[in-house]
């Protein structure tokens, strides 16, 4: 089936995977969208604010880890609609919250969910798809992250033009997500290749029932099980096998995403700080996340004719040079906002092509533990990168010198997917 072309139930998977992604995106922007309007009818202060802006990161982080765990464990299928269940109740939840404490608790369940869905959905659509398509399949799974962002933000903006209530976007989200879960449950049979691994009973009916669905032959019997049977735990990705590997990624993850986020926060704020205003400063982050979403798809792209791991590693490198021209700090808008989108065009695509990487460098019974774990950790990243360059801003720093203090982080990611193939290679020996 690796070798073959993907059938139209593959591609069904592969595309539900991605709008459940989408979804991810908008349940993660509305609290954004929803803030202003929440300060303003409980009173809230910014440090207040700014916790509960925080909350889903939380809840990401905690989900991404466990909940990978978790899929390994039991199967992508259920986890994934267990997710989409997290999901509607978090949103429903914040649609009728009536304080912060509630409205915070409601975020930091839905995180859980969207963490568990992210590292679940990657696992899945890698196993879905055929070799040629696995690297392109795999970022745009991703991308969908960015493109839900991207759209969500538009139809948020629609319903607080129209409603006035915050309310609404969480309302919507609970809609749209009770919408996929029985779509995702007609949609997504469990995974072959997590049926093998973890060898249950009836493994073989299971997996027949998957190879009918994709119009592919039925086995009679498994294959036989590998040398080393992995057992799915956070403990094995730290044993001897494969503590290089999880090491290695969870360094280059959690550096490249702080770089990243570094670009997503601070944006708005030096443009206005170069004599723009708010306005143009919000055409220069819609730049950038063009590029966003434009790095990934190129890098899904280039990984169907080139090896994935130096195609990344150039994309790190190049980021940091991009970066380098971003911080010279163009007073031309446009200018400024090419600089920005070619950033982040290349940054991103370093964020995006670590999740087929992830793919490759686990084997089945830990895909969703290894990247779950790796982008729970490296989530980390997302919330000291804005930090780390604020404090150097403080300082009374340049633009040029903030911008490559923080290219470091691609830098280092770039040498940890160096190094990388010494420890894939004593994992396998």
């Amino acid at each position: 089936m690796a070798a073959e072309p993907m059938r139209a139930a593959q591609i069904a998977v592969v595309a539900m995977c991605i709008a459940l992604n989408a979804l991810d995106g908008f349940d993660v922007l509305a609290i954004s969208f929803a803030a202003p309007g929440i300060a303003l009818e409980w009173g809230i202060d910014k440090a207040m604010l700014g916790l509960l802006l925080s909350m889903e990161l939380f809840g990401m982080a905690v989900g991404s880890v466990l909940i990978g765990n978790v899929a390994d464990r039991i199967g992508r299928r259920p986890t994934i609609l267990g997710c989409l269940v997290v999901m509607a109740i978090g949103m429903i939840a914040a649609w009728g919250a009536g304080d912060i404490q509630l409205l915070s608790a409601a975020r930091l369940f839905t995180g859980l969910g969207i963490g568990g869905m992210l590292s679940s959905t990657s696992a899945m659509v890698a196993e879905f798809s055929n070799d040629r398509r696995r690297g392109l399949n795999v970022s745009l799974n991703i991308a969908g992250y960015s493109t839900g962002a991207i759209l969500g933000g538009l139809v948020a903006s629609a319903l607080l033009a129209g409603t006035g209530d915050w309310r609404s976007v969480f309302l919507f989200g609970a809609i749209a997500t009770c919408v996929a879960l029985p779509l995702a449950y007609l949609l997504l049979p469990e995974s072959i290749d997590s049926l093998i691994a973890r060898r249950r009973p009836d493994a073989v009916t299971r997996v027949n029932a998957t190879l009918a669905r994709l119009a592919r032959p039925a086995i009679e019997h498994l294959p036989p099980p590998p040398a080393h049977i992995e057992k799915p735990s956070l403990l094995t990705l730290f044993s001897r096998r494969y503590a290089g590997i999880t090491a290695l990624l969870t360094v280059a993850y959690f550096a490249q995403i702080m770089f990243f986020y570094y670009v997503q926060k601070w944006i708005p704020k030096i443009v206005v700080d170069m004599g723009f205003d708010q306005a143009s400063a919000g055409r220069v982050l819609v730049a950038a996340n063009v590029g966003n979403l434009a790095g990934a798809v190129a890098i899904g792209l280039a990984a169907q004719r080139y090896a994935l791991r130096p195609l990344v590693i150039a994309a790190m490198l190049a980021g940091v040079a991009a970066i380098s021209l971003f911080g010279l700090g163009f007073h031309d808008l446009l200018k400024l906002s090419v600089s920005a989108a070619l950033a982040a065009f290349f940054i991103n695509a370093g964020v995006v092509g670590m999740y087929p990487i992830l793919a490759q460098a686990y084997p089945a019974a830990l895909r969703a533990s290894g990247t779950g774990f790796v982008i729970g950790i490296g989530r980390g990243g997302s919330a000291i990168g804005p930090v780390v360059a604020g404090a150097l801003f403080a300082s009374g720093s340049t633009l040029l010198t903030v911008s490559l203090a923080m290219s470091i982080g691609g830098m280092i990611a770039a040498t940890m997917l160096f190094l990388l193939p010494r420890a894939l290679r004593a994992a396998h020996a």
